[in-house]
Formats: structure tokens, sequence, C-alpha cells
């Protein structure tokens, strides 16, 4: 059944006009001497959704205008083009030029009947992205005021203003209403204000009741009655509060569908003109999210779709020769766990080539050879998120520019507060899942004190809030650590990390926020948990945008705001933050290369940061079957092993490499929290040569365990 794309032009134009703007804001930067890398990448992005959202539409005009400029910003992006005037002013002609398309769509034009893109405009971008003269332009009309005033009155109107006016024959009543979305989001933004000073209202009875107990005992008696029926009032009015703003937030909320219906046939259109077949599986699209989450997912969505098709997808004749049914299976599929939405994009193609990856991780320069042997098979995966990245040999109007999986990256983690999770099998395809709260305008925060500053820290970060004696700790490379159930944390105090003025404790106990993103843990030093409780996110003001470690401010109280952390960025800078021991002077005369293998990033990272600290060389493995395989394609003098790994096990590996003629005699200790004697004796029966303990770990006894193995 052909799609009617009619119902998703309006979706276009909303998404076209948060883009055209960014488009022209980026262009007049660089006229301003902006060239910074990170602002022409902003720029391709816009340029390259446009064009991929528009070629799903087959709104061909914008696709063509979109994609030469998209060619142009291709090499100011390489660096073979310089932001001269006369590029910058083509960039102009080509945003104007998709302005009034998009204008024309908002007006009612159909696809069918939009002006066809200008031939010479697109010739002269793609030329001067060549380095080749641009054909000469006719003059530029002159633009009348009235039309002027028009368009910027469209450009500036909200998507909700922009729709056509539906007929007067077409009026009747119904049981929906249209609102205009710029008044329901005031109307949500009014109602947290509300329910954010109806929480001040439960201090204030807190402060009755202490003053009660202040007065003389003939004035008790009815200001204790006063302080009850304020309390019980307060009380009250909780849960209809609660209800009341949970209803205003309900009527955003949206279905998947809007999102995943269009992008079964999407699937099918794209694989057909790249020689392909699918099958696409859409399921849970009955679920709903934020208007604002559904906004955002759109973008993401489109670039995953694009990169099973043409990445991962094989053509009919390499599935056949596989042994694969010639036409591929693509599945998007939605559940709810919680107060999140699960989504995940899975393809039966190729997979993705961790060799393919490290070449053109290489040839990109992104990082060096060292490095690069140093990553955890997941960790290369990853690779394909940095911006530039792509490992198709060949430029192509579909891909190969390196933009799209740092778009959904980007939105997934920094602008959605999410997690993305990506895994990949040689021959049997790719999982994309992206773990989404169901809204971002109320979540659950931790509010802490932190020396005499109140933060918050939304509670999809949190792992846990646990207590420790200083003397639990341990030193690693320089690095205080502790040991929480066979994993290495950092811990770090979060006023230091912050530069934030306090006091030191002399407390035995220690108060620990532990915070994760995806794999990585790390424990915060703080003074206090003052509440949790769900909270209206309010975003940061465009003044305040360009801080890193905040993501967003919560009210406390009456005209208190409370700095929300970015936690990944937090994570990003506790690694620069974490102070490094000086390689020891007693280093071995020879330099040892060891293999690090244990399931957990800290751990990993911990152990690595001791060894090389003593002057070894190490090299990562996320499991067994990882650190097998680079065992048997590499030779390693000694190889650290956990336990408890997915995949394959410590006790598994050790027994596969002893019997390998390679490993049959070099040093492999177990490092586990395991202290029975019976796991003690399993590990000797496999292979070990020393069994040592992290609850009772200490980085001299690692080091002269391993001094006294390799002689």
């Amino acid at each position: 059944m052909a799609l009617d794309i009619k119902r998703f032009i309006q979706r276009f134009i909303e998404e076209a006009s948060d883009h055209l703007p960014r488009l022209r804001e980026g262009i007049e930067a660089l006229e301003q001497g902006d060239t910074h890398q990170e602002r022409i990448n902003e720029l391709f992005r816009a340029a390259h959704t446009l064009k991929g959202s528009s070629r799903m539409l087959k709104l061909t005009p914008i696709t063509a205008i979109a994609h030469s400029t998209e060619e142009l910003l291709s090499a100011l992006r390489d660096g073979t083009q310089t932001a001269s005037p006369d590029v910058t002013s083509l960039l102009n002609q080509a945003t104007d030029a998709l302005s009034d398309l998009v204008s024309q769509l908002a007006q009612g034009v159909s696809p069918a009947e939009l002006a066809e893109a200008d031939n010479q405009l697109c010739q002269a971008l793609e030329n001067t992205a060549a380095g080749k003269p641009p054909p000469a332009l006719p003059p530029k009309t002159t633009v009348s005021e009235d039309d002027k005033a028009e368009n910027a009155a469209l450009n500036a109107a909200p998507p909700a203003m922009k729709s056509p006016a539906l007929p007067a024959q077409e009026l009747r009543l119904t049981d929906t209403v249209r609102v205009r979305l710029d008044r329901l989001d005031d109307v949500i933004r009014l109602m947290g204000e509300v329910l954010s000073g109806h929480h001040h209202l439960h201090s204030l009875v807190e402060q009755a009741r202490s003053l009660g107990a202040s007065l003389p005992k003939h004035q008790q008696a009815p200001f204790n009655a006063f302080s009850r029926e304020l309390k019980d009032s307060v009380l009250s009015h909780d849960g209809l509060m609660s209800d009341l703003h949970d209803r205003a937030l309900q009527m955003r909320m949206l279905p998947l569908s809007v999102v995943f219906d269009p992008l079964s046939q999407m699937a099918r259109d794209l694989a057909h003109s790249l020689g392909k077949q699918v099958n696409c599986r859409v399921h849970g699209s009955e679920i709903e999210l934020d208007r604002q989450m559904i906004d955002r997912l759109s973008d993401p969505l489109i670039h995953l779709l694009r990169n099973a098709l043409d990445h991962g997808l094989e053509t009919p004749s390499e599935r056949q020769a596989t042994g694969k049914p010639i036409r591929g299976q693509l599945s998007l599929e939605a559940w709810q766990d919680g107060s999140w939405v699960v989504i995940e994009m899975r393809d039966d193609g190729a997979g993705i080539s961790l060799d393919a990856v490290r070449h053109k991780a290489l040839s990109k320069q992104l990082l060096s050879e060292e490095l690069l042997l140093t990553l955890t098979e997941q960790e290369t995966l990853e690779l394909i998120f940095l911006p530039g990245f792509s490992t198709k040999p060949l430029i192509t109007d579909f891909s190969g520019r390196g933009v799209g999986m740092d778009v959904v990256k980007r939105t997934v983690i920094d602008e959605l507060n999410g997690d993305l999770r990506l895994t990949s099998h040689p021959g049997k395809g790719t999982c994309f899942t992206l773990r989404l709260p169901l809204s971002l305008a109320m979540m659950r925060v931790l509010l802490i004190n932190v020396g005499a500053v109140t933060l918050g820290v939304t509670a999809p970060y949190v792992s846990e809030l646990v207590e420790h004696a200083s003397t639990d700790f341990i030193d690693a490379a320089g690095q205080k650590t502790l040991i929480l159930r066979n994993e290495f944390v950092p811990v770090v105090s979060l006023a230091e990390l912050l530069d934030l003025p306090y006091t030191p404790t002399d407390a035995d106990n220690l108060l620990l926020l532990v915070v994760h993103q995806r794999h990585q843990k790390l424990a915060l030093i703080i003074d206090d948990l003052v509440d949790e409780r769900d909270m209206v996110i309010k975003p940061l003001p465009a003044h305040l945008r360009h801080l890193p470690l905040v993501s967003g401010m919560v009210t406390l109280g009456r005209n208190t705001l409370v700095s929300l952390l970015h936690v990944p960025t937090l994570l990003e800078h506790s690694r620069r933050y974490a102070p490094k021991a000086l390689a020891k002077t007693d280093q071995p005369p020879q330099t040892h290369r060891i293999l690090v293998v244990d399931d957990s990033l800290n751990t990993r990272e911990i152990e690595k940061d001791v060894l090389e600290a003593w002057g070894y060389q190490v090299t990562l493995a996320e499991n067994g079957r990882d650190g097998l395989n680079k065992a048997l394609a590499d030779s390693f003098d000694a190889v650290l092993t956990d336990v408890e790994m997915p995949v394959m096990d410590g006790f598994a590996l050790t027994a596969s490499l002893r019997e390998n003629e390679i490993y049959r005699y070099k040093p492999i200790i177990i490092i586990t929290s395991r202290e029975k004697e019976a796991d003690r004796r399993r590990g000797i029966e496999v292979g070990a040569d020393a069994y040592i303990v992290k609850g009772s770990f200490d980085q001299n006894n690692l080091v002269d365990t391993l001094k006294a193995l390799l002689g």
C-alpha cells in the first residue's frame, strides 16, 4: 500500500523551521570569522538532515538544493574550501531557496507542484565545492518589504501557525479541539511553576511546627491547631497538584506511530533505490512519548534507518552467496520499561567489520595505532559515533560523509538524557538500542549538598548512594578507588571536581553518590542528601547553554534555582581530572606486554593505570571471548583476568589459553571478588599462576606478583 505522505508534510515543515534558522545563524557566524570545526559540523548536520528527510517524502527540489549545499559544507569541513565571502554568499542563497520551498509547502502547495530547484545555484554550489569556477548566477530578485515581512512572519511563527486553515465546510463539532502548541507549552510551564511553588508550602509547614514549639504554652494550643490544619491542607492538595500536572503533560503526549509509521515505507523505497530488498517490521508504535521527545527522535531514527540499509544489509546476490534469504529483515520495536521507553532497531545484515573500523580510524588519524590496540571490541565498535567517521570507501548521495551516527549519539545522550547501546555480530547483523525517559518535562531528581551549594542529579544517572569509611579506599596509580561488588570504582570529591569551596571533613564515614553512564561508574563524595522527588526540568537560558557540566535547572522553594549536573560530561571531566602517578623509577628492564581482561570498564582502566605506572604496556579486553581473540592474534607476556564475565568467564579463558602452545607456560593471574576456597582450587585446576581477591587488592602486591612470575 502506498504511503500517504500528506500527513507527514507538516512535520517536515516543523523540522525545517528548526533547521533553517540554525543554517542562517551558522552562516552568519562564518561571515564573522567563526570557522570552528564544530560550527561547520552543525551546519553540515542541518543540511544533511534536511536532505534525508526531504528525500524520504519525495520533496525533490528541496533534496537537490540540500544535497548541493551539503557538498559545499563538506568541502569546508574537509578544509578544501574556506569561508570566503563568495562561499558564504552561495550558502545564504541556498538557505533562501530552501526557505522559499518550505514556505510553499506551508502555504498548502503539494510536493508535486513545488517549484523546481534552481539548477544554476546547485551547479554553483557543487563547482565551488570542487574548486571549479561557478557558473554565472542570475541577479538576485529584489524582495519587496511586504514579502520580507511575510517570510519573516512565516519563519518566526510557531509550527502550529504555519498549517493552512481548514476550509469552512470542513469545520464541525467533534470530541477533539486543536490547540496551538505554544499555548499548550505555556500551560505546562505554568503548571510546573505552580507545582514547584506548592512544594515550598511543605517547608512552611515545617517552619510553622518549629514556631509553635517555641511559643509560650498558653499560645501553643491554638497555633498547633492552625499548624495541623495547614499541614492537612497541603497534604490533601499534593495529590491534586501532581494529578493536574500529569494530566497537562498527557495532553502533549503523542504515540510513536507518528515517527514509526512512515519508516516502513521509507525503508522499502530507500532499499529499492540501493538495489536491495527488505521487510520492515514495526512493533510498539502505540506507546506514547512527550511531544518534545517525538520531535527530536525523528533525526536519530532516520539516520539509523539509512545506516542499516546502506551499511548493514547486503545486496540480494551477496545475501544469496552467504545462504541468507535475498530479502533482508529490519525490525523497529519499542516497549515500555517502567518510566523508560526502549527503542530497538535491528537488521540481519553483514554486521560491522572491526577491521574496517580500525583501518578507517587509522586512515582518518582519529587515534594512534598504539591506542587503537588497547581498545576493547565494544570500544572499537563505538568509534563509529565519532564525527566524520564512516566505513564507506566511497562518498555517495546516501552515505560515506561520516555524518549521522554522531547526531544519533549527541541527540540520545546529550539532548534526551537517554542511553545508546550498539551490538554487532559478523554475518548476523547489528542492533541499536535507545533507552529514553518518557518525558523531559518532569524527572526524578536527587538533590544533594556539596559545600554551601545545592545541586541536582537526575535519577537515571544514579546507581546508588552508599556510605564508606575512608579506610575502605585503595590507592590505584594515584587514584582513590572503592571496590564495590567485583568492580573498581574511582572516588572523587565532587567539590574538588567542580572547584567549589568546601571544608575538608574528618568524619569516619563518607557519603558517596555513585553515578553511571553505560559501563562507566564514578563515586562522588558529597556532604548530604537533601531530597529525592519528581521535579519540573527547566532548560538552560541561551546565555548559559555554553556550560557543559549543567544540563538544566529545577526550582527549589521560592525563587531558588538548582543546577542539574550533566553526568556524561562530568564523567569525561573526571577522567581528565584524575591524578596519575608518575612512572616508577625501578621499571622493568624490558617492557612487558600485559593483556587485561575484565567486563567492568572502571576495573580495566584502573588496572591499566596501575600497570602503566610501572612501565608495562597494556592491552584491554572486555570479556573472555574478546580476550581469547586478542591473545591468539598477538603475543602477550602475561594475562590478567576476572572470573565473572559474559560470553566466556575467566576460568574458561584460562583453560583455553593453556591449551595453546604460546600460552602454555606464560603467567596468568586471576583477579576476582570470589573468595571461596573452591574457587581458588578451580583457578589452580584450569592453570592460573596466581589468584588475587579484589577485596584485598593492593597494587604493590599485583606488581610484585607480576615481577616474580615474569622473572
